[in-house]
């Protein structure tokens, strides 16, 4: 992978959750490849869920702004998902939902500002035999539609995760590492590639 700013989100933060596994494992093999990596936790953020009616009374919530000054910061994006109902995480969503709301008056420009152009690639995880293929396929179409991201073709869904990791949180199939890097590695191509334009 081509050394760059690397922002890396999860789409579940729970305890023990397989998302942010692969997450980790994915932050660490772009660090071993020189990249500067931020693990980004949208828990954290603590946003309550979206209402207009919140908005007009109190405005964009300001942890939404972290998350689009993380984005502004970084060269490209890492988003790891897994499935609920077939569809991505309302922790997800709504941190997105929230940051496109930001207007282009705020202290540090629009929302949207922050994604417009911003390479990414996503992973899954599920224990169940499609490792979370349609949510992804969907966040795919949220990001590049609704927030003019560009989103690498590679992609990987991990299937049983419950059964994937060893115990020091590696993966145990050196396969899926391998896939794992190749999508890192285009992400690192399609931010550079940018950059360069």
């Amino acid at each position: 992978m081509k050394p760059i700013r690397l922002l890396v989100i999860a789409g579940s933060e729970r305890a023990g959750a397989y998302s942010r596994r692969l997450a980790r494992v994915a932050a660490a093999a772009a660090r071993r490849d020189g990249c500067d990596v931020t693990e980004f936790d949208l828990r954290a953020l603590a946003l309550p869920i979206y209402d207009g009616d919140l908005e007009h009374a109190s405005g964009v919530p300001a942890p939404a702004l972290q998350l689009r000054d993380a984005l502004a910061g970084h060269d490209a994006l890492l988003l790891v998902t897994p499935e609920y109902n077939g569809f991505p995480t309302p922790l997800v969503l709504n941190a997105f939902d929230w940051m496109s709301r930001i207007p282009a008056t705020a202290p540090g420009g629009a929302g949207l500002a922050a994604t417009a152009n911003k390479p990414a690639a996503l992973l899954s995880s599920s224990p169940g035999p499609l490792g979370g293929l349609r949510s992804m396929n969907l966040l795919r179409q949220y990001l590049q539609g609704n927030f003019a991201m560009i989103v690498a073709p590679q992609q990987f869904a991990l299937v049983k995760a419950g059964e994937a990791f060893d115990e020091a949180g590696a993966l145990k199939e050196a396969k899926s590492q391998q896939i794992v890097e190749s999508v890192l590695a285009a992400l690192g191509d399609l931010a550079s590639a940018l950059k360069k334009g």
